[in-house]
């Protein structure tokens, strides 16, 4: 079996689809594929279920990544020249939204992977981190992929995929997401933003008869304003913690649900960075260790 299939199985679990995979890997969604298919026969058990339209990798899948991780790490060390000391200073940007959930464990990782290793934190909103790294003023940022796809003369790796949810207030009864918009108003999340315009795109194509609307750029205010009745939004699953403080009812969207990619982005010229390097697989083993934990909870 050929090393870089499990890392093919690494990116369809971090992207979410084959189709992902193969953008991040520049191949085709069919040699995504055959290569999951050949791990399938290597192991003699199914690491997909194919029962609906896109293929759902099960805790096999998630198991048989878990295993391989570590090891692809330290081949990929042995490659890189072995004790090689990673240090130098990474000033990374991670948008205000995700902090909570990526830089306990990411800072952690380092601290223990690469002591030498300096993080310099930043925080903004994806458009601005964008520039940021593109102008050069900052090294990686974990931010919202346009749907697009971004500018071409970076790097995008995705990271996670989360699916926007609408909120309520947390007495609200009305059964679907139009009666929730019949009966209070529309709290949107800033235009401009990737959330904001994929969270727009789904209420002028699913929903009529809007009562009204407010325009926000904070999530944690939209959130509380929310919880006090005043209107209802569609947004990122909110942080646990603020949802302590202001509980909201989380209403999923559905197959028509808009799904946001979170990607690290870099410079291109920094494809053989170490220190870059070392903080892209900190970014994703925290993350990954994360969505365990979330589909853990949820069971």
């Amino acid at each position: 079996m050929k090393i870089e299939t499990f890392r093919t199985l690494e990116s369809v679990l971090q992207t979410g689809s084959f189709a992902g995979a193969a953008r991040q890997a520049n191949v085709t969604p069919s040699a995504v594929s055959m290569q999951m298919k050949q791990l399938e026969q290597y192991l003699g058990k199914p690491l997909f279920d194919r029962s609906g339209l896109q293929a759902r990798p099960n805790q096999l899948a998630h198991e048989v990544a878990d295993t391989m991780r570590r090891a692809l790490q330290d081949l990929e060390a042995l490659r890189a020249g072995g004790g090689l000391v990673v240090e130098g200073v990474v000033r990374l940007g991670v948008i205000e939204s995700l902090q909570p959930v990526v830089l306990p464990g990411l800072v952690r990782y380092v601290r223990e992977r690469h002591p030498r290793l300096e993080l310099r934190l930043v925080r903004g909103r994806s458009s601005t981190l964008t520039a940021s790294v593109k102008a050069g003023d900052i090294d990686a940022a974990l931010v919202a992929q346009p749907v697009a796809g971004g500018s071409a003369r970076l790097r995008w790796t995705p990271m996670m995929r989360r699916e926007l949810v609408l909120i309520a207030p947390p007495g609200a009864t009305e059964p679907n997401a139009a009666a929730l918009f019949r009966q209070y108003d529309w709290i949107r999340y800033d235009r401009n933003t990737v959330s904001g315009a994929m969270a727009a795109q789904y209420v002028h194509t699913h929903v009529s008869g809007i009562r009204g609307t407010l325009e926000f750029d904070s999530a944690p205010a939209i959130v509380a304003m929310v919880s006090a009745g005043l209107g209802v939004s569609i947004l990122q699953g909110p942080d646990p913690t603020l949802l302590q403080n202001y509980p909201v009812r989380l209403v999923r969207l559905g197959r028509s649900a808009p799904v946001l990619t979170l990607s690290l982005v870099t410079r291109k010229g920094d494809d053989d960075n170490r220190s870059v390097a070392a903080v892209r697989d900190a970014m994703r083993q925290t993350l990954a260790t994360y969505q365990r934990q979330s589909v853990a909870a949820r069971h």
